[in-house]
């Protein structure tokens, strides 16, 4: 069984504001791949339940707020006894330029709250998770940026990007940590590439 796991807050407040932006990806999943499914409230989270090829996959949002997302986590990892190469967590991130994907199978929490709780509930950083920029906030706080909504050019950016990081979450569950690295994490373009968001690219 695969678990893709999207971080954010719960709540109208927090709807689609860059810190949601696993949530916004989880969705995009759900809407693609279990159309119509019941969402259960399980485990602390609203779940949804999809299949990759013959596997079943959980799509998850934890209904805590961030910094206690790995509570939620470590109910199901106990639950249904899963290996952490078979979890996925998906999370903002203000280090990447807007709608850039990096896909790691491990690694630190960078400074994001809901993957140092996850790390501190599972007692390791080595689980995979999928990390969506939303960009540097600027002359503004970290708080307020990542709990602000996206400008509308950002927004508009975005709308393709959340498509492409469900094309990588899926991939991820369906063909393995490598073969979503190989195709969807950004590399700097050289000269004469004509698409540099290609994640296929020679470095």
């Amino acid at each position: 069984m695969k678990v893709i796991v999207g971080l954010g807050n719960p709540g109208p407040n927090y709807q689609n504001t860059r810190h949601n932006v696993g949530f916004m990806v989880v969705d995009r999943l759900s809407q693609r791949l279990a159309p119509g499914s019941p969402v259960r409230s399980q485990f602390q989270a609203a779940v949804v339940e999809a299949r990759a090829d013959s596997d079943k996959c959980l799509l998850v949002k934890p209904m805590t707020y961030m910094n206690l997302s790995g509570a939620s986590v470590a109910e199901i990892i106990r639950f249904y006894k899963i290996d952490l190469s078979d979890l996925l967590v998906v999370a903002d991130d203000t280090a990447l330029p807007l709608g850039d994907l990096r896909l790691r199978p491990g690694g630190s929490d960078g400074g994001h709250n809901g993957l140092a709780d996850i790390a501190l509930r599972l007692g390791t950083e080595e689980y995979p998770r999928l990390r969506v920029g939303i960009d540097q906030p600027g002359t503004m706080s970290r708080h307020d940026y990542v709990l602000g909504r996206f400008t509308d050019d950002q927004a508009a950016l975005m709308s393709e990007r959340l498509g492409r990081a469900a094309d990588a979450a899926w991939c991820w569950a369906t063909e393995g940590i490598d073969a979503a690295m190989n195709q969807f994490n950004v590399r700097k373009a050289r000269r004469g590439d004509a698409d540099p968001l290609r994640g296929d690219q020679e470095p």
